[in-house]
C-alpha cells in the first residue's frame, strides 16, 4: 500500500514474509499465491508491499543471476505486489524449531554477514519500483550482548566500513541509494537508542541508520517522541519502521498460566519489567517471579487482544506512528508479526485462509492508523509503471 504524507513523500506500507518458511526461490514465488496476492485482494488496495524475507542461500542464488532478479521482479509486477525493503535479520533456518540465539549469528563481526548484506542489496536494487527513491534492508544490531567486548567492536566496525562502501557501489549501479537499518533488540548489544546513538554516531548516514521496531522500543520502555527526537539531533537517519506490538502485562502474578501458555521452544521472548529487572526469555521471568508491571518480546497481532489479563503495548505503537510522521517522514513501514504458528493454540489462525485474514486485517489497522494522522491514500495509476 502506498500512502501520502503531507509533506509530498510516498509512504510504502507493507508486512514481513518472514512470517512464512521458505528457504528457496521456489518458495518465495509460492508465498506469492498463497498469500501475498490473496492478502491484496482482501485489501483491495491497488498495490501491496511485501517486505521480503530471503534466506542467504536465496539471496545469493539471486544475486548471482541477474535474469533470477528479473524474474522474481516479474512475479511481483503480475500480482501487484512490490518490494522496497527487505528482511536481512534472520540469516536462515528462521522456522526451524528451535531458533532462539541462533537468530544472532552470524553477528556482525562475521565476514557471511556482510556478504549476506550486499548480496540483498544487489537484489532489492532490481526489485525496486520505479516510484520508490530507495530502498532499505533492515539487519540485528550487531550480534548478542555477549560475548561483546573491544575485539568485535573492531571487528564490526570494520565490516561497516565495507558495507557503506559496497552500498555506495550499489547505488552508483542502480541510480537510487539501498540503506542498511540497524535494529534495536533486547538482550543484544543494541538494545536502546541510546546506545544506537553512541554505536552508529561515526558511521555514514547516507547508508546507514536505524530500523525503529515498536515493540522492542516498548521493551525498552524508551518513550517513542523522545527517541525519534534524539535520533534526529544525532543525525542518524530513521531508515525503516517495523509497525509492531509487545505483550504487557499489569501484575504477573495474577496470570501464571496464561503467561505459560506464551512461553513457546521456537523463539526468544525477552521480558523486561518497569523497574529493570530484565529476563533473557519469558520461561525464565516466570521462575523468577519478579514484580510487574512486565513487557514481553512476542509480537502479538495488532488487530486482536491477548489472552487476559495480558494486553498490547499499542499506545506505543501510536505513540510512535505519531512522533515518526510529525516531522520529515520515514517512508518504509512494515507489519512484522512472524509469531502466529506460535501464538497459543486457541488464537492461531486456521490455515493458510485464517492467516491470510490476520495479516489483512493487520495492515488495515496500520493503514487506519496512518491515515488517522493525515496521511491519504495513494493510487496507483493505471497504465503507469509501478
Amino acid at each position: 500500500m502506498r500512502l501520502r504524507h503531507p509533506d509530498g513523500t510516498v509512504l510504502h506500507v507493507g508486512y514481513c514474509t518472514n512470517v512464512h518458511p521458505a528457504e528457496d526461490l521456489a518458495g518465495v514465488l509460492a508465498q506469492l499465491d498463497r498469500y501475498a496476492a490473496p492478502i491484496r485482494a482482501r485489501l483491495d488496495t491497488d498495490v501491496l508491499g511485501l517486505g521480503l524475507w530471503l534466506a542467504a542461500p536465496v539471496a545469493a542464488e539471486l544475486a548471482a543471476d541477474a535474469a533470477l532478479r528479473a524474474r522474481l521482479r516479474r512475479e511481483l509486477d503480475a500480482r501487484g505486489l512490490e518490494t522496497v525493503t527487505l528482511n536481512g535479520f534472520p540469516y536462515q533456518a528462521f522456522h526451524a524449531p528451535v531458533v532462539k540465539h541462533a537468530v544472532y549469528r552470524p553477528d556482525w563481526t562475521d565476514r557471511l554477514r556482510l556478504q549476506y548484506t550486499v548480496d540483498l542489496a544487489t537484489v532489492l536494487a532490481d526489485l525496486l519500483p520505479d516510484v520508490a527513491a530507495r530502498g532499505s534492508i533492515s539487519t540485528l544490531p550487531f550480534g548478542w550482548r555477549t560475548p561483546w567486548g573491544a575485539g568485535e567492536a573492531r571487528a564490526a566496525a570494520g565490516l561497516l566500513d565495507e558495507l557503506a562502501r559496497e552500498l555506495g557501489l550499489v547505488h552508483r549501479r542502480a541510480g537510487r541509494p539501498i540503506r542498511v537499518a540497524f535494529e534495536p533488540e533486547p538482550g543484544c548489544v543494541v538494545e536502546t537508542v541510546g546506545q544506537a546513538v553512541d554505536a552508529l554516531s561515526a558511521v555514514d548516514a547516507s547508508y546507514l541508520g536505524v530500523c525503529l521496531d515498536l515493540a522492542h522500543l516498548a521493551c525498552a520502555w524508551e518513550e517513542p517522541g523522545d527517541t525519534v527526537a534524539r535520533l534526529a539531533a544525532a543525525g542518524i537517519p530513521v531508515v525503516k519502521v517495523q509497525v509492531s506490538a509487545a505483550l504487557e502485562v499489569a501484575d504477573p502474578a495474577s496470570a501464571p498460566l496464561v503467561l505459560a501458555s506464551y512461553a513457546e521452544p521456537r523463539f526468544l521472548h525477552q521480558t523486561r519489567t518497569r523497574s529493570g529487572v530484565d529476563f533473557d526469555d519469558l520461561p525464565d521471568a516466570l521462575a523468577a517471579g519478579a514484580g510487574g508491571p512486565w513487557r514481553i518480546h512476542f509480537h502479538a497481532p495488532l488487530h486482536a487482544e491477548p489472552m487476559p489479563p495480558l494486553t498490547t503495548t499499542l499506545p506505543v505503537l501510536r505513540a510512535g506512528l505519531a512522533a515518526l510522521t510529525a516531522g520529515p517522514s520515514c517512508d518504509h513501514f512494515e507489519v512484522e508479526t512472524y509469531t502466529w504458528s506460535v501464538l497459543p493454540a486457541e488464537r492461531r489462525p486456521a490455515g493458510d485462509a485464517g492467516l491470510v485474514d490476520g495479516i489483512a486485517a493487520e495492515l488495515a489497522f496500520a493503514r487506519d492508523e496512518l491515515l488517522s494522522l493525515g496521511l491519504r491514500p495513494e493510487p496507483v495509476t493505471a497504465g503507469v509503471s509501478r
